[in-house]
């Protein structure tokens, strides 16, 4: 199951997806992000029949995620995001 966090408003979208099938809740993107936009908890809010932890954006930063990830979020050639780098499952990606 694919979990998008973030908003859309004037300006574009600003989404980032977790698919929950392959995150396996290890944490390396929490540890990776330096906004701490992450968190892993022991129930799924998208599927309460997973019995895995699962990593979720914090509540209080989905809507101003564009913001919270503005430090980290790559300009031209520049490598992928720490979050996204430190995801060895490929569970995680940014729309914008």
């Amino acid at each position: 199951m694919l979990a998008n966090y973030g908003y859309k408003d004037g300006s574009g979208e600003y989404f980032i997806t977790v698919d929950t099938e392959k995150c396996n809740g290890c944490g390396a993107c929490v540890k990776a992000c330096p906004a701490r936009v992450f968190v892993v908890v022991d129930e799924d809010p998208y599927d309460p029949m997973r019995e895995e932890p699962v990593a979720v954006v914090v509540q209080e930063k989905k809507n101003k995620i564009k913001d919270e990830c503005s430090l980290c979020k790559p300009s031209g050639h520049r490598p992928a995001l720490p979050c996204v780098r430190a995801c060895k499952e490929g569970a995680l990606s940014h729309s914008w």
